[in-house]
């Protein structure tokens, strides 16, 4: 008999219809099993497709990493800055010690404790209310916390100010309500800001002092310094606060005290209009979903965050606190393609000087991906020629550099975790495509011989890639898996994650299926979309891995981030269904509830009833991963015809049909595109029998396809379409050809019900 979800799980569901359908499905131990995406298979069969409450309703949400502090850790930073603070997700310490390997500790942890008792902050869960962001997205970070005889709330946050930013200086004020029972004598809070460390410090006006004589933090007047316990200790009454601000890295004696300049209030207000700035500057999305909307303004000041001053790192202060080619480049894009292209300017270089040895033909093709992608963009030729002796030498790596007995790279490593010297077919394929793609790069540039070179170079190299895979790929009826090891060197994976060389495979298909390689919409790529669907590689349409060896719980987890080419795929093959559960899984299982924080990696069975482990948050790419997504759904520029130049642009194509529920509102404003800004408001009139959409369409280059797709809700068609006076062509999905239109127009969609 199967067994049913979880009361706990059930009683997340927004809607009784939802717990209705998850009431049939296989509980969480079974769906792991399964070879298919059982709960990604349900989603679509729901009113309306998937959802972000149908998955949320059947996994518990991330939370614990592996360290000594256990909950995991929030980004304390300025846009860009050096340096950066870790705020652990209880709110019970800033820069507390993880004590494991692949964790970095430098700085002078800081425990916040509440109570009499010197409990820390946010110990029991079941107690805490947080973490949250201010306004649902800035990096203002609140807890409230019941303890004793009353509630403890926190409100912690970076600086921005540059004379404290440059040393990671956050801000945390502390206030304390009573239960208000009624009884005149209820006793006061008490909070404790414990430093802990074994150096003598001493503290006078207002700062606390190392042996160095720098400042670890200052504080107001509602403190008192304990200097036995190296703690600062604040009696709270109710209405009371007290602040603090603690130094990540040490500052100069000589730094002015923030209280005598406005204090707190005026960091908080500074703090604030600098992201609200910074998410001026960027296309600007409004979705009838405000969790969705929370989420992707977010992750754009998460991204932010991780930039070290020119650099997108991975991570921030752990071992992935550093740049990687891939991963970084996944980062740097997102951030262009929502309208940050003066910073694409400076994370490219980096990127360009960035090597890793054994992994040279694989770095090549992302940074070429990376200029033609941002030429297509911005078509800034000045800069991509002052760029071309970074990006130059690559070209000549991959096209003078191929065996002379089969046509392909010499053997690379397998990939960045596994040393295993193969010829693969990710490094062939990314060298074929970036080839390809800077052959059409090099005509727009004027270089019509060496972009000839490399057409002639790329069309051969296509041939001897093809040969390898008649060699090497095997099908499993309509499923084709094509191995990363190419000649012979790897057979398929009944179950993709049953072992290590299966978990690696399924990261290194995703970049393989990126590349387009077989052509869009062709048999093979369908038979590798269908072995990923079929054999184990998918959960709620997230990429599948097995750690091995593993410090995790369990052993069945999700990386979410190398997904980002199979819902790329599934996109560009418009299959927008499927690509939603992509959407919807990682916002649902790939985030922290509340705070979008990820990982590379994370646990799809919970450790307790308050949450699942991932590895080594925050993430920059896997924010970037749900950023391209939500980006897809709504605007899609695309070389379709596969010359290397994109013609095609299509708005609104992948939309959750709800959001054109009657009286609903999307809206992009500003959003890049290889042809220039365009901008939409599509306003569902379900009521009045109609859907009107106003466009903005790109003036600067004019794509020689541009539609527009109006998704209506189950049980609604679209029957005709207007602008003006003239009828536009519309297929059975809703899809209007606007080729022949012009700057801004207004389209009228008659809709009715089935």
């Amino acid at each position: 008999m199967r067994k049913v979800i979880s009361s706990f799980h059930l009683l997340l569901f927004a809607s009784a219809s939802v717990a209705s359908a998850a009431s049939n499905l296989p509980a969480l131990d079974e769906a792991v099993l399964s070879k298919s995406d059982i709960y990604a298979d349900a989603a679509l069969t729901q009113p309306n497709g998937p959802s972000y409450e149908f998955f949320r309703a059947l996994i518990r949400p991330l939370h614990y990493v592996n360290t000594d502090f256990q909950h995991y850790p929030i980004i304390l930073s300025a846009p860009t800055a050096k340096h950066k603070s870790r705020l652990i997700a209880n709110g019970s310490a800033i820069n507390a010690r993880a004590n494991t390997k692949v964790w970095n500790d430098s700085a002078t942890p800081v425990l916040f404790r509440v109570g009499n008792d010197q409990l820390a902050f946010g110990q029991y869960l079941q107690r805490l209310d947080g973490p949250k962001f201010a306004e649902g997205w800035l990096p203002i970070v609140q807890f409230t916390y019941h303890h004793g005889a009353g509630k403890y709330s926190q409100e912690t946050f970076a600086s921005v100010q540059p004379s404290l930013a440059s040393n990671a200086v956050s801000f945390s004020r502390f206030s304390y309500t009573p239960n208000g029972n009624g009884d005149t004598n209820e006793l006061p809070g008490r909070v404790a800001v414990k430093f802990e460390t074994d150096e003598p410090l001493k503290a006078e006006n207002g700062r606390v002092l190392n042996a160095k004589g720098e400042v670890l933090a200052w504080y107001d007047s509602s403190w008192k310094w304990m200097p036995a316990q190296h703690l600062l200790d604040a009696i709270l009454k109710d209405g009371s606060q007290a602040v603090v601000a603690v130094s990540g890295v040490p500052s100069p004696a000589s730094t002015p005290s923030p209280f005598e300049s406005g204090g707190y209030d005026e960091q908080h207000s500074q703090c604030a209009a600098e992201w609200q700035k910074i998410l001026a500057d960027c296309m600007n999305i409004q979705t009838p979903e405000p969790y969705v909307n929370d989420a992707w303004r977010s992750l754009i000041v998460a991204n932010f965050g991780l930039i070290n001053v020119d650099s997108i790192h991975y991570s921030a202060l752990n071992q992935y606190d550093r740049i990687y080619n891939q991963e970084g480049s996944q980062a740097a894009l997102a951030m262009m393609q929502y309208g940050y292209e003066d910073e694409m300017r400076h994370l490219l270089v980096p990127l360009l000087d960035f090597t890793r040895k054994g992994l040279e033909f694989h770095q090549a093709g992302h940074k070429l991906d990376d200029i033609c992608r941002y030429y297509w963009q911005t078509r800034d030729a000045d800069y991509v020629n002052k760029l071309r002796p970074r990006w130059q030498k690559e070209v000549d790596r991959l096209a003078n550099h191929r065996s002379s007995s089969n046509g392909l790279f010499p053997r690379e490593q397998y990939c960045g975790d596994i040393p295993t010297m193969v010829f693969s077919m990710t490094s062939n394929t990314e060298g074929w495509r970036a080839m390809h793609d800077t052959a059409a790069l090099l005509d727009e540039l004027g270089d019509r011989s060496e972009a000839a070179r490399l057409r002639k170079v790329s069309g051969e190299f296509h041939d001897a890639i093809m040969a390898a895979v008649d060699k090497s790929a095997r099908k499993d009826g309509d499923a084709l898996f094509v191995p990363n090891a190419l000649l012979g060197e790897e057979q398929p994976y009944a179950i993709i994650t049953e072992n290590r060389a299966g978990n690696y495979w399924n990261l290194m298909a995703n970049n393989i299926l990126g590349t387009e390689f077989f052509g869009p919409n062709s048999e093979q790529e369908t038979g590798m979309c269908r072995y990923f669907q079929e054999h184990g590689g998918l959960f709620m349409g997230l990429n599948r891995a097995c750690p091995w060896p593993a410090f995790w719980v369990h052993t069945n987890n999700l990386n979410p981030l190398y997904g980002w080419y199979y819902a790329r795929t599934l996109l560009r093959r418009d299959e927008p269904d499927r690509a939603l559960v992509s959407f919807y899984g990682m916002l649902a299982a790939g985030f922290t509830q509340d705070t979008f924080v990820c990982g590379e990696g994370c646990s799809i069975e919970p450790v307790d009833e308050w949450g699942r482990q991932f590895y080594c948050p925050p993430n920059s790419a896997g924010n970037a991963y749900f950023l391209l997504m939500l980006r897809h759904l709504l605007v899609q520029d695309w070389d379709l015809n596969e010359d290397g130049v994109p013609e095609t642009l299509r708005l609104l194509f992948a939309t959750p049909k709800r959001w054109l529920e009657d009286g609903k509102i999307i809206k992009v404003e500003r959003a890049p595109t290889a042809f220039g800004p365009v901008s939409i408001n599509a306003k569902s009139k379900l009521s009045e029998g109609k859907v009107i959409a106003e466009i903005d369409l790109p003036q600067r280059n004019q794509p020689k396809q541009a539609l527009i797709r109006i998704r209506v809700p189950d049980g609604w068609r679209v029957n005709s379409a207007r602008a003006g006076d003239t009828e536009l062509k519309l297929d059975a999905q809703g899809t209007a050809d606007i080729s022949t239109l012009r700057g801004k127009v207004t389209l009228e969609f008659q809709v009715s019900k089935n």
